[in-house]
């Protein structure tokens, strides 16, 4: 693993064990997201949903980080929340090359060249992204290979009591596409999503106090099953290392198609499921124990006192 291969979600994490994903293939799905001209329709809407569920939580960001801003676009939502505040959006590495080839006129209003209301940074360099009050990451960390290693990055650049925010794809995702594979005997289409469970685990972990995590089974539609692998390959394809290695033949394909149809509804429509996670923690300050020294950090210190001063 490169050091700054940034499906780790850890630029030092190199060997360390994570989630089972072809690093090749993410790197694909994730440039294959960014050079679209325009977001898959699931990423915005659940933008729009993890945007809703910010407004109970009173948050007051001065600086918030928008993770891998061109996959999840969230930019609508944080500017509506958000209207004072300085966004600083983290792209992931291998998405800067397919943006900058492209004309101006040809990219898209949030790639990484045309964001003039936000500061854009590699999302390696955890120095230059600098600390802040807010992490947001819509549709991103199913992609990531190490979910701990990032919620820890996250963790080290909010300030204490700052907030994350975030939303991925859980295990329910597509669940009928792989009872189908399994019954013609092939290899799984999707990659082993993380349950939310675990993903609160993960947060607590990482230190985050108070995790909430939600989940939500969407059920999308097609009108043929043709329109529905297009669709799922524009939102990623398949990740996983024990997917089918080379080409696929057009008889394979043409089996595909016949399986798929033959799960249409009356109306001939194909139905999927779709499971999203959201989740939410605050960083909480460090509580000692009894009779241990306190070490604060400066910034920390400091982050404190602001947000003492805007509330």
């Amino acid at each position: 693993m490169a050091a700054d291969d940034p499906v780790t979600g850890d630029p030092a994490a190199s060997g360390t064990p994570g989630r089972r994903l072809d690093e090749i293939a993410v790197g694909r799905a994730v440039r294959r997201i960014v050079a679209a001209p325009s977001l898959p329709w699931l990423h915005e809407e659940i933008a729009r949903r993890l945007g809703e569920r910010l407004l109970p939580m009173r948050a007051t960001p001065v600086r918030m980080i928008d993770w891998w801003a061109s996959v999840g676009g969230g930019a609508a939502t944080l500017k509506a929340t958000y209207p004072k505040a300085e966004r600083v959006t983290v792209e992931p590495r291998i998405a800067a090359a397919p943006i900058a080839a492209r004309p101006a006129a040809a990219r898209p209003w949030w790639s990484l060249t045309r964001t003039p209301a936000a500061t854009v940074h590699d999302d390696a360099d955890d120095a230059a992204i600098g600390r802040a009050q807010l992490v947001w990451s819509n549709m991103a960390l199913h992609f990531v290979r190490d979910p701990p290693a990032l919620f820890a990055r996250w963790h080290g650049l909010l300030d204490v009591e700052g907030l994350v925010v975030f939303s991925c794809l859980g295990p329910g995702t597509l669940r009928e596409l792989r009872t189908l594979y399994a019954a013609c005997g092939w290899p799984a289409p999707t990659p082993d999503f993380v349950d939310m469970h675990d993903l609160g685990d993960m947060l607590v972990h990482a230190g985050f106090a108070d995790p909430v995590l939600d989940q939500e089974t969407l059920t999308l539609r097609w009108k043929n099953a043709a329109a529905l692998l297009a669709e799922l390959h524009q939102l990623g394809g398949n990740t996983a290392p024990d997917r089918v290695a080379g080409l696929r033949t057009p008889a394979w394909r043409r089996r595909l198609l016949d399986a798929l149809t033959a799960r249409a509804d009356a109306d001939g429509s194909i139905a999927l499921a779709v499971e999203v996670a959201y989740g939410h923690g605050f960083k909480a300050a460090p509580r000692p124990r009894p009779g241990e020294p306190v070490a604060v950090p400066l910034e920390d210190m400091r982050a404190m006192v602001r947000q003492r001063r805007v509330r």
